[in-house]
């Protein structure tokens, strides 16, 4: 097996290590893209995928146009030489890329968790700041209702103040005798549950799956499942999570073929290639942006689209570069139409 050479998560300038799968083709422009949206740097490229670091948030990453889907790099390194009597030998070095360094499994891994927590914070936060009106009326309402049930118990527990006043004196002889050994069976209840709750929080929960690709010589050698299975096993002996085949909570992307070993774990569940303003699937939308890209659009420019279809490329262009002007088929054919029957009118 040839030498091999790994990338932790994080960058040696402090970024982190990212990848990008990308269409046969398009891998220039993902390059170039990261380069310009990103800041990124250590660009490189293999057939498919595009790899870089940067210090970016998730919001920066999340628009990436040219990109399929977004990585964090664990593993990258050089393929694995395969000859029938060596299948097993094989198998064991799979394992060993997880037995062998932990570390850069548990830093990736952290980084992960560490890009989710801040991005969800500053959703909460950008929640909370777009709606201080409404916040504050709320808030009025709420303090309006308090002030009335308080009123309501001032009313009510002034009536029944005479009434309670013997009863306490009554019962307070009996429950003085029984408060020592209430006192004694909640503060053993209560110990039994921090005992729980520190065990809970220090047990790790985490649920992962494996989602395996192998082609090319490997391919043949060895199914998705059987390499999956491995690194499965490897992990869960290693770390003690959990399997977690339909709703896990970490996702392990493992690519093998003649040129490469990649793993990686999915920065987002939705693909950056899903447009939530593309209601009509047509062109694939990564290369509508590319094709609009290349028309080096400018502010105040029209946009033309002869032979639009379902408008992908104009849809791309319009998100883009909002202050241009498109232009379909059938909006030229209004217009024209239009001007037409005014003149001859």
């Amino acid at each position: 097996m040839a030498a091999a050479r790994q990338e932790p998560g994080s960058g040696p300038d402090g970024g982190v290590r990212f990848f990008c799968t990308a269409g046969r083709g398009l891998e220039p422009f993902l390059m170039q893209e990261v380069r310009a949206r990103l800041a990124a740097t250590q660009v490189e490229y293999i057939s498919g995928k595009v790899f870089f670091t940067t210090s970016s948030d998730l919001n920066m990453l999340k628009k990436l146009k040219s990109a399929e889907r977004l990585f964090l790099l664990i593993k990258k390194q050089s393929p694995f030489t395969v000859s029938s009597p060596r299948k097993g030998k094989i198998l064991n070095e799979i394992q060993k890329l997880i037995n062998d360094d932990p570390g850069s499994w548990l830093d990736t891994i952290s980084i992960w968790k560490n890009l989710l927590e801040l991005d969800t914070k500053k959703e909460t936060l950008s929640q909370r700041a777009s709606n201080p009106l409404k916040r504050k009326m709320g808030e009025n309402e709420i303090i309006a209702k308090k002030l009335k049930v308080e009123e309501m118990q001032k009313i009510e527990t002034t009536h029944k103040e005479c009434q309670l006043e013997k009863q306490i004196e009554e019962n307070a002889l009996e429950q003085r005798d029984s408060v020592t050994g209430q006192e004694t069976l909640q503060e053993e209840e209560c110990q039994n549950d921090v005992g729980k709750a520190v065990d809970a929080h220090n047990q790790d929960d985490l649920t992962f799956r494996v989602s395996c690709r192998c082609s090319g010589t490997i391919g043949k050698a060895f199914t998705a499942q059987e390499i999956g299975r491995v690194i499965g096993i490897a992990l869960m002996k290693q770390f003690g999570w959990k399997t977690d085949l339909r709703t896990p909570n970490l996702e392990i992307f493992v690519h093998l073929n003649d040129i490469y070993f990649v793993v990686g774990i999915p920065v987002f569940r939705i693909p950056l290639a899903s447009r939530t303003y593309i209601k009509t699937a047509g062109l694939r939308s990564t290369i509508a942006w590319a094709m609009a890209s290349l028309a080096e659009i400018k502010p105040g420019a029209f946009v033309l689209d002869p032979m639009c279809g379902l408008g992908t490329i104009l849809l791309e262009a319009a998100k883009e570069w909002p202050n241009c002007h498109c232009l379909q088929t059938v909006s030229i054919l209004l217009f024209l139409t239009f001007h037409l029957e005014k003149s001859l009118n």
